[in-house]
This record gives C-alpha cells, sequence and structure tokens, in this order.
C-alpha cells in the first residue's frame, strides 16, 4: 500500500487513477478546489486552489507522500511551471516519483515524435503547449539538480467516461439524433486518442518501475486515425447509422463555426494541425498496450448511454448544411 497525493482526481483523467488507486489499496488524498468528491471516505480531501503557490506550501506542510499524480491544468488561467514546481518541491521528501501529466502538444505540429524529440520552443504562441513543456523542462531539472524522481505522460486527445470537454459526446449525440455530422474538407486530418483508463494505468506504471525516473512516455493510437474513420469508428461503436456531409474548412468559417467556442462543427479542439507520437516506449519499458480504439469507445458509448441527455441546439448546422452544394452521404458498414 502506499500513500499517494493525487492533485485533481474528481474529473477524467483523475477519476479513474482513484478508482485504479483505491482497487490497489492506496490511501489516497486528493488535492483540489472543490468541496466534494466521487468517493466519499475513501479518500482524503485537501481543499487548495493548486494555482496558488503560498496555499500549496501551507497546504502540503508536514505532509508524506510515497508518490504524487499531477493530472490538473487550470484552462481559464493556464498553470505555470512555477505552480507544478511548488507542488514538486513541498513534496519531494520522501518521495518515490512524481507523475506529471503533460501533452502530446509539447511538440510541435507534424512528427512522428518520440519522446526524446525536441519540444515547442520556451516562448511557444500555445500557451497550452509551451506550459506543458516548459514544466516539464523544470521538472526535469529540478531531477538533475535536487534528486526529484519525476516521470512525465504526454496523451493525445484523452477520451473515456465523464469527459468535460465535448469530444465523443458531440458525435453520439448526433449519431442518436440522425443528424450528419461535418467533415471539414475531405476528412484526411488525422487525430491520436487514448483512454483516461490507460493514461491511469500508465501513471500507475511510471510510479512503480525505476526505469521510469526520468522518462517521459507518449500515450496515442498507432497509427493515428483519419477524421472520416474516426466517426465511421464511432457509428460501429455505438451501432448507429453514419450520414456525413463534407464541408470546405473556409465556408464552415465564414458561416461562424469554431474550435472551442460554439458552433463547434467537429467536437472541441478536434480539428487543429495534426501532432503525431509514436508511444512504443510505454509498451517497451513499462508494458502497457494500449486499449484499441473502437473497443475503448463501446465502453465508452456504453457508460454515456445511460446518461441523462443533454438538449443539443443544431440550428447553426441547419443553416450551414442549407447554404446550397452540400450533399449528405449515407455510410454503410
Amino acid at each position: 500500500m502506499a500513500r499517494v497525493l493525487v492533485i485533481g482526481g474528481t474529473q477524467l483523467i483523475g477519476r479513474a487513477l482513484v478508482e485504479q488507486l483505491l482497487a490497489r489499496g492506496d490511501e489516497v488524498s486528493l488535492m483540489h478546489r472543490g468541496h466534494d468528491t466521487p468517493f466519499g471516505d475513501r479518500v482524503r480531501s485537501i481543499g487548495c486552489d493548486r494555482n496558488d503557490i503560498a496555499a500549496v506550501q501551507g497546504a502540503l506542510t508536514g505532509e508524506r507522500f510515497d508518490v504524487v499524480y499531477d493530472n490538473v491544468y487550470d484552462w481559464q488561467r493556464g498553470t505555470t511551471p512555477e505552480q507544478v514546481v511548488a507542488a514538486a518541491r513541498a513534496t519531494a521528501p520522501g518521495l518515490s516519483r512524481y507523475v506529471f501529466t503533460s501533452s502530446v502538444a509539447v511538440y510541435p505540429t507534424g512528427g512522428v515524435y518520440t519522446e526524446d524529440s525536441a519540444m515547442v520552443a520556451v516562448d511557444h504562441p500555445d500557451v497550452y503547449g509551451a506550459q506543458k513543456a516548459n514544466t516539464e523542462r523544470a521538472l526535469f531539472a529540478l531531477g538533475k539538480s535536487e534528486g526529484l524522481p519525476v516521470s512525465t505522460l504526454r496523451p493525445a486527445f484523452i477520451y473515456g467516461p465523464h469527459n468535460a470537454f465535448d469530444r465523443e459526446a458531440f458525435f453520439f449525440d448526433r449519431l442518436r439524433d440522425g443528424r450528419p455530422i461535418i467533415i471539414p474538407d475531405d476528412g484526411q486530418a488525422t487525430m491520436q486518442w487514448v483512454s483516461a483508463h490507460d493514461v491511469a494505468r500508465a501513471a500507475i506504471l511510471a510510479a512503480t518501475h525505476d526505469v521510469a525516473i526520468g522518462q517521459a512516455y507518449n500515450l496515442g493510437n498507432m497509427p493515428p486515425i483519419t477524421q472520416l474513420a474516426f466517426v465511421e469508428l464511432l457509428a460501429r461503436a455505438s451501432g448507429h447509422e453514419l450520414r456525413v456531409a463534407h464541408v470546405s474548412r473556409a465556408k464552415i468559417q465564414q458561416m461562424g463555426g469554431g474550435l472551442m467556442q460554439p458552433p463547434n462543427y467537429f467536437g472541441v479542439y478536434l480539428d487543429i494541425p495534426a501532432i503525431t507520437a509514436d508511444s512504443a516506449r510505454v509498451t517497451e519499458q513499462l508494458g502497457l498496450t494500449l486499449t484499441p480504439l473502437e473497443a475503448g469507445m463501446r465502453d465508452t458509448y456504453a457508460w454515456y448511454a445511460q446518461q441523462p441527455r443533454v438538449a443539443r441546439d443544431y440550428a447553426w448546422e441547419g443553416t450551414l448544411l442549407a447554404t446550397g452544394g452540400i450533399e449528405v452521404v449515407t455510410h454503410h458498414g
């Protein structure tokens, strides 16, 4: 049994991680801003905003943990290397591993990247990617200078139960409602995915294998999947007929379609330039074989189908599809 701290722990990755840690019999504390957790008295809560360095130092003074799993990123304010390092330094005494969840966004557009590939520049214009990359640099530097036993994870798009981002549910709702799914251009842009369950498994393996100290691990299905093949996979996984409409990005943008803000046209943030990462290291070093994407999405759909339906507003999509020259095609099989 390990005494562990999970920074976060109530949403997508953290929730899957805490469930696995409790199943292992670990003693789990959560540091989070909320008042409640899904785990009741099975975990201990430390109320704290991890972005408040003084509060973090105060909350963790005198605490001792074997492992820290750091999963939180503040999408409104960002999370800086200094804020992460504060938590790492506060928990360092007696620590056997500090596992930080980073992202494939530490790489430039392109690939295929291994974990030894160069990360984006410190002043990269994408704040999220820059902060993740700079935090990894700071943690690995802390490992060299002060002996912090750090491992980092670099997941691609994460899916699974309790996903706060409108990603797989975006498509499942449209499939259930018989709506056409808008495909930007020819749908050949690629994506990589990893289940929250697998990210949690990777985190635990990184914490329990000495080879993981000082290492980063890419996490994402290989080969990458095209946008069109992805929605075909979701239709199979959910057992619904697929209808698609190929629309040029120029027309989508002209009509106001959004990546992060409504009206979203292809889930949240899924139509960005591809970053492709090789995930061989996590299998070779930690023995983790990632869940096949279609099997993982079948499980995710089974969970999703049990949740209350959320009303969707398809008015913008209806207007776009009615502009003329757009054919809706039914895909079979």
